[in-house]
Parts: C-alpha cells; sequence; structure tokens
C-alpha cells in the first residue's frame, strides 16, 4: 500500500479547471518534486492535500485512510503539515511563541505549555533558529522566516510535510543551506516530503521523483534524469521547437 495515492484528482473554480484528472502516488521517506510554470496547478494540489480546498473529483488516500473533503485541521490531526509561498508569521509574536501554536494545537497537541516550550526549543535548534527565539517573528530575515514556516509545520508533529516554495527569494548561500535541513528532516523524523521549487536544479537534486503539472494535467512523473530529458517537459517549458 502507497503512503499517499491520489486518485483522478480534479478541480474546479466556477468555469475554471485548475487540475484534470491527476493521479500518482508516493512512498513512505519519498521527496517528491512538484515542477511546473506559473498557473499549472501545483499549489492547488497541495491545498487539496491539505484540506485547505475541497476536490470537485477524485480521492486522496494517506495510508489507505480518505482524506479528500475534510477541514485542514482534520487533516493536520492525521499528520499533513504545509508551508506557504507567502510566509506570514504572527508578527507581534515571538519565535517560539509562533511555533508553540503548532505543537498545542497539531497533531500531537499537549495542554501543556512547558511540554510544547521544550518541544518546540529542541525544533528551533534543528532548523538554526534556537538563538533567536525571543525575537518577534518580524525581526527575522525572509531566510528566518522561512525556517519559522518549516519549524511551525513540524511542530504539529506530521508524518507528510508539504513545502510551497521554500527557497523563492533566498540567495545560493541560504538556498543550500535550505536543502540540506530539508534532507536532514527527512532522515531525523523519517518525513514523506512533497515540494514544490522553480529553480530546477535544487529540485533535481533533492527530490527522488518529480511529477510534472502543465496546464493542470500531468505530463510526466519520474525519476529526475528521466524528467530533464522527456520531450513533453522540454516542450512545456522551452517550447515545441527546443533543442537541449
Amino acid at each position: 500500500m502507497s503512503f499517499l495515492r491520489v486518485e483522478n484528482l480534479t478541480c474546479r473554480f466556477g468555469g475554471i479547471v485548475a487540475l484534470q484528472d491527476i493521479s500518482f502516488s508516493m512512498e513512505k521517506g519519498e521527496i517528491l518534486g512538484l515542477m511546473g510554470a506559473n498557473g499549472a496547478g501545483k499549489t492547488t494540489l497541495l491545498s487539496l492535500i491539505a484540506g485547505n480546498v475541497a476536490p470537485s473529483a477524485g480521492h486522496i488516500l494517506l495510508e489507505g485512510e480518505r482524506i479528500d473533503g475534510r477541514s485542514p485541521h482534520r487533516v493536520n490531526g492525521l499528520g499533513v503539515a504545509r508551508t506557504f509561498q507567502i510566509v506570514r508569521p504572527f508578527a507581534g509574536m515571538t519565535v517560539l511563541g509562533n511555533v508553540m501554536i503548532g505543537a498545542l494545537y497539531g497533531r500531537g497537541r499537549t495542554m501543556s505549555l512547558r511540554h510544547a516550550r521544550t518541544q518546540c526549543l529542541e525544533i528551533l535548534d534543528e532548523v538554526g533558529l534556537a538563538d533567536r527565539r525571543d525575537l518577534p517573528a518580524a525581526a527575522l530575515t525572509l531566510a528566518g522566516r522561512k525556517r519559522l514556516e518549516v519549524a511551525r509545520a513540524l511542530a504539529t508533529q506530521p508524518r507528510l510535510l508539504l513545502l510551497d516554495e521554500v527557497l523563492a527569494g533566498l540567495n545560493a548561500s541560504e538556498a543550500n543551506d535550505a536543502l540540506d535541513l530539508i534532507r536532514r528532516l527527512r532522515e531525523t523524523r523519517m518525513l514523506s516530503i512533497i515540494i514544490i521549487e522553480h529553480v530546477m536544479k535544487a529540485l533535481m537534486r533533492l527530490s527522488h521523483r518529480i511529477l510534472v503539472l502543465h496546464d493542470g494535467k500531468k505530463i510526466m512523473d519520474g525519476e529526475p534524469a528521466e524528467v530533464a530529458s522527456d520531450p513533453r517537459v522540454i516542450a512545456a517549458y522551452l517550447g515545441e521547437h527546443a533543442h537541449v
């Protein structure tokens, strides 16, 4: 049984078909990259899996249990957490306070502030923000806010982590550090990860498999080397007459 299975997933917004008949599966511990131009349906797919949007048709199963159509907090309670492309921490709260919200209301919900604090301090150490725990979130750099977004998701104790452009806006050094962090978190926390990223070189390096979307449809699903040489992917990104 696959860890995550998506079956014939379709999403319509009025007369607009954002995703059409998408099917794929992934195994536990796998990093699946989502590739596609702006408007391809990548973020919509994450929103469907996380429960932020209900599908028009199709099913989503997490270890055999259907999660499609459930509210975001119920999906999160089953072990699915996500980050957002535009990070919006609670700016007036401390870095630690932001992460504690995930611990208090996520899958591993605890009523003990002491326990939540201890757990979240460990997470902040993992993501490299321990020394900024008492700063207001608004004082963090973009790279710091991206790490805080990941830390808040981790505090909910996910099994499946959905990452939406965590490298966007970072310089080369920050991006490399972020890639190292994602790999390390997968190994230490035994996470399964779906990641959207426009930096193709980074996506190819990080992912075990890549799913390519174009105009709301799946055009390729394979290992990075297969995806990079696939004529459909080349045509979608570079034009029908491109030669690579």
